[in-house]
C-alpha cells in the first residue's frame, strides 16, 4: 500500500494529498519549455536517479489485478484495439459525418486538412538522440513529427488516403529505425511522458497498416521511453516528492497507459490506473484536485502556479481518462467524478470569473523545504488549448450533466485544432487536439 498524508491547507481545510509531484512542462517556462527547469534537483539530472543513462533501471511495474468500476463503460474483456484515445466506433462516426458535411465535424475536418503537417509531403526529421533541458535541446524534431504522423493517420483512417496513411507509417518507422536515446536534465522525463503517450496512440491507429514495423515501434516505447516513465513514477528524479507539478506525473502516466495498450500489456495498464487512484505524487486524482469548494468545484493543483500548466494538466488528465475509458475503466467518473470538479475550476475561472482558492502547501527541492501559495495565479489567464471538447462530449453529452463552464470553454474554442496551429513552442504541441472533430458524439 501507498502510505498518503493528509496536508492541513489554511484556512481549517483538510485535503488528502499524498504529495505535490510536477508539471508536464518546466517549473516557471509557462507552456514554452524553451529553458532547463530551475527545479533544485535539475543539476543531477542527467546522472540523477533513473537518469536515460540507465535505460534499464525500471523498479517494478506496480499492483496487479485492478478491475473496472462498477460504473465503467462496459465489463472488461481483455485489451481493446484500437483502443487509446480513438475506437473503430469513433472512427465510423467520423467518417460518416465528414462525408455527409455535418457540423461541426466537417469544420473540425476542414482544419485539419489544413494544418501544413497534416499533408502526405511532410518530410520527417528522425534523429539517434533526442534532448530536452540542457544543452543541444533537439526535441522540437520529435514533437513536430509526431504531430504530422497523427495528423495524417487521422486523415486516413476517415478518408481513406493512402497518401496520408502511406506518410504516418513513414514517419513512425522512421522514427524507430533511428532513435536510441532519450536524454537532457529533469526534463527528458517530460519528453518521455508526452511524446511516449502521443508516439503510442499514433501506433495504435497504424496498427496492421501495411509496410508499419510495429514489433520494431514497440520496441523503441519499451526501451526508450516506458523506462523514463516508470523511473519517475517510482523515484522522482530523487527530489521530495511534492517536488514535481501534477503534470509530470500525468503525462508518465499517459505514456505508460498508451504502451501498455499498444503493446497489449495489461501490468502497465494496471500500473498506470493503480497510480490514477492510489498513487503518492500529484497524478493520483485525489492530489490533482486536493480540495472542493461549493458549487461542484475542485481546486486543481497547478491553480497558484500558472494557468497554462493548469490547462496543460487539464489536457493530460483528459487524454489519460479517454484511454482508461476506451479499455473499461471510468476514471472520468471515479471519486465522485473529481477530475470533473476540477475541470469545471479550471474552465470557470479561465473564462473570466472568479473562483475560491485556498492556500496550497507543499514542500521542494530535495529536503521537502517549505512553500506556499495564497492566491490563485492569473498568468496566463484565459489561454484557448484544444482540451475541452473532449470532457464537454463525455460529462455533458455522453453522461448528461452540467458541465456549464467546461461547455462554454468548448465552445469558445471549437473548431479545435492541432499541433502547429497554437504557435512553434512545445506547449502548442501538448495536446494532439482535433477534439471537435474527434470527440464531438
Amino acid at each position: 500500500m501507498v502510505s498518503r498524508r493528509r496536508v492541513v491547507l489554511s484556512g481549517g481545510a483538510l485535503a488528502v494529498a499524498g504529495v505535490a509531484s510536477a508539471a508536464c512542462a518546466a517549473a516557471g517556462r509557462g507552456q514554452s519549455a524553451a529553458g532547463p527547469n530551475p527545479s533544485p534537483v535539475d543539476a543531477a539530472a542527467t546522472s540523477g536517479p533513473g537518469g536515460a543513462a540507465d535505460p534499464t533501471g525500471s523498479v517494478g511495474l506496480g499492483p496487479r489485478g485492478v478491475k473496472a468500476s462498477p460504473s465503467g463503460p462496459a465489463a472488461r474483456a481483455g485489451i481493446v484495439h484500437p483502443g487509446t484515445l480513438h475506437t473503430q466506433a469513433d472512427f465510423d462516426r467520423m467518417a460518416a459525418k465528414v462525408r455527409a458535411g455535418a457540423q461541426p465535424w466537417k469544420a473540425g475536418w476542414d482544419r485539419l486538412v489544413a494544418n501544413p503537417h497534416a499533408q502526405s509531403t511532410y518530410v520527417p526529421r528522425p534523429v539517434a538522440t533526442v534532448i530536452r533541458g540542457g544543452d543541444g535541446q533537439n526535441y522540437p524534431l520529435l514533437f513536430n513529427d509526431v504531430a504530422a504522423a497523427y495528423q495524417n493517420a487521422l486523415r486516413w483512417r476517415i478518408s481513406g488516403s493512402t497518401a496520408n496513411g502511406d506518410k504516418a507509417r513513414d514517419i513512425l518507422n522512421a522514427w524507430s529505425a533511428t532513435l536510441r536515446a532519450l536524454t537532457g536534465n529533469a526534463d527528458r522525463f517530460l519528453l518521455a511522458g508526452l511524446q511516449g503517450w502521443q508516439l503510442a496512440h499514433v501506433g495504435e491507429l497504424l496498427r496492421g497498416y501495411p509496410g508499419f514495423e510495429l514489433d520494431r515501434f514497440k520496441a523503441m516505447l519499451l526501451n526508450l521511453f516506458y523506462p523514463l516513465n516508470d523511473q519517475f513514477l517510482t523515484k522522482h528524479n530523487g527530489g521530495c516528492i511534492t517536488n514535481y507539478w501534477a503534470n509530470w506525473d500525468l503525462c508518465s502516466m499517459a505514456s505508460v497507459l498508451a504502451i501498455g495498450i499498444v503493446c497489449d500489456d495489461q501490468a502497465k495498464i494496471d500500473q498506470a490506473v493503480t497510480y490514477f487512484k492510489n498513487g503518492a505524487g500529484n497524478g493520483a486524482v485525489l492530489n490533482v484536485v486536493p480540495l472542493l469548494h461549493p458549487g461542484g468545484l475542485g481546486q486543481w493543483q497547478e491553480s497558484g502556479r500558472d494557468q497554462g500548466h493548469t490547462t496543460l494538466g487539464v489536457g493530460q488528465l483528459g487524454v489519460f481518462c479517454q484511454m482508461a475509458w476506451n479499455q473499461g475503466y471510468d476514471l472520468f467518473g471515479h471519486a465522485d467524478s473529481r477530475f470533473m470538479r476540477g475541470a469545471e475550476y479550471v474552465a470557470k475561472y479561465n473564462l473570466g470569473q472568479d473562483v475560491p482558492f485556498t492556500t496550497y502547501k507543499w514542500g521542494k527541492g530535495q529536503n521537502c523545504a517549505p512553500d506556499q501559495q495564497t492566491v490563485i495565479s492569473a498568468a496566463g489567464r484565459g489561454n484557448n488549448t484544444p482540451i475541452w471538447a473532449l470532457l464537454h462530449n463525455h460529462y455533458a453529452k455522453r453522461k448528461g450533466l452540467s458541465v456549464p463552464n467546461i461547455t462554454a470553454y468548448a465552445a469558445r474554442v471549437a473548431p479545435e485544432g492541432g499541433g502547429g496551429d497554437y504557435g512553434p513552442n512545445s506547449g502548442g504541441y501538448d495536446h494532439l487536439g482535433f477534439g471537435t472533430l474527434v470527440y464531438t458524439l
